[in-house]
């Protein structure tokens, strides 16, 4: 409990505590028929998990995440709260499966949802898991090791459009063609990539000196992008936000930290989509079928102050959004990528479930976003 208290410090706990405390705990409902029920889809260390069942002394919260040593090492830290705490292995695109099952209101729903995308601290400070530049690891990158194809594996086998294609795609890196060139040459010079030191020294040598004076280390978009690759983050995230919107109760809230702008987008995207009206403008009314089944309860996009990045520098880049949902899903839904409603589409496979032991692994910008608002 102590590793990963030490080890992960959570970024703008309170301020997202601050968010989904409406939900949680509605202004004058000093009672509760039933408990509420969050659900963190990226359990991690457990740090934002901990926040909320020490405020919230009756809340319930189900954490998802696909590493098994994440939701070990939380587990351990959030023991203290017995049953008030179970861990669910997964991707957070299952976070309506586990709604289903968690809902305390027998529709499916819950009181609410956090995300806090990207890579956890356990991932990122683990140097042999081959997320981070800045140590010599193998090039894994993978946040479930126990499947799916390494980094090291895509730069072995694809081609150099494609890594160009990943590195200009998730990394939105100007140098991608360059980059991609210079590690299909290796490969083919039989001197393969085969390190993360080995890629920070490509990424060096294919990105102009002048380029590389300013925004940071050089490589960090690289390994993003292969990041992403690695995890198909984005498309878990494209599926799991309408997931997570038609997974809350109306009242309830979304909340999400994102850390690039790519996450951000979808997010973004999926909240205005659903603060907007849909009628036509010369309506003298608005339907109420038409009405926006949100309401953005941040400003744009939140960010970390100078003090909350003073004591934690990886918020730099946060940017935090919320929302609330306005009419219930079965009238409203948000509709998934691919299929203009809010059905279910499940086009990969899930992980195999995993039992351990203190855990359930059983998978079962604000106004002028809204658009013209139904009262």
């Amino acid at each position: 409990m102590t590793d990963a208290a030490q080890r992960h410090v959570p970024v703008l706990l309170e301020r997202c505590l601050d968010l989904l405390a409406p939900a949680i705990q509605p202004a004058g409902a000093s009672e509760r028929s039933v408990t509420p029920v969050l659900i963190d889809c990226t359990l991690g260390m457990g740090g934002h998990t901990e926040g909320a069942l020490t405020r919230f002394e009756n809340l319930t919260v189900i954490g998802i995440d696909r590493d098994p040593e994440a939701i070990a090492l939380a587990s351990e830290r959030l023991a203290r709260f017995g049953d008030r705490f179970r861990a669910v292995r997964t991707t957070y695109d299952h976070v309506d499966d586990v709604a289903r099952e968690a809902s305390p209101y027998g529709d499916g729903t819950v009181d609410a949802v956090l995300m806090d995308l990207g890579v956890s601290s356990l991932q990122l400070d683990d140097a042999d898991r081959g997320f981070s530049y800045a140590r010599t690891a193998p090039l894994d990158m993978r946040m479930d090791q126990s499947q799916g194809r390494t980094a090291q594996e895509i730069l072995d086998t694809a081609d150099e459009r494609e890594i160009g294609r990943i590195l200009r795609v998730y990394g939105e890196e100007r140098f991608a063609p360059r980059i991609a060139r210079t590690i299909v040459r290796r490969r083919e010079d039989g001197d393969p990539v085969a390190t993360t030191q080995g890629l920070v020294d490509v990424v060096r040598a294919s990105v102009p000196a002048a380029a590389r004076r300013t925004g940071g280390n050089p490589s960090k978009r690289t390994f993003q992008a292969l990041r992403i690759a690695v995890n198909a983050e984005l498309e878990v995230l494209e599926a799991a936000v309408p997931r997570a919107l038609n997974s809350v109760r109306v009242g309830g809230r979304l909340v999400v930290e994102s850390y690039q702008s790519l996450e951000d987008r979808i997010v973004k995207q999926a909240m205005v989509a659903g603060a907007t009206t849909n009628a036509p403008a010369d309506l003298p009314f608005v339907p109420e079928d038409a009405a926006p089944y949100l309401e953005l309860v941040t400003h744009g996009a939140e960010r970390a102050d100078e003090e909350e990045q003073a004591r934690n520098p990886r918020s730099a880049p946060v940017r935090l959004r919320a929302a609330t949902r306005l009419r219930p899903a079965s009238d409203a839904p948000a509709p998934e990528p691919g299929t203009g409603t809010g059905g279910a589409r499940r086009d990969r496979p899930r992980p195999a479930p995993s039992r351990r032991s203190g855990t359930r692994s059983d998978t079962r910008d604000h106004a002028r976003a809204r658009g013209r608002r139904s009262r």
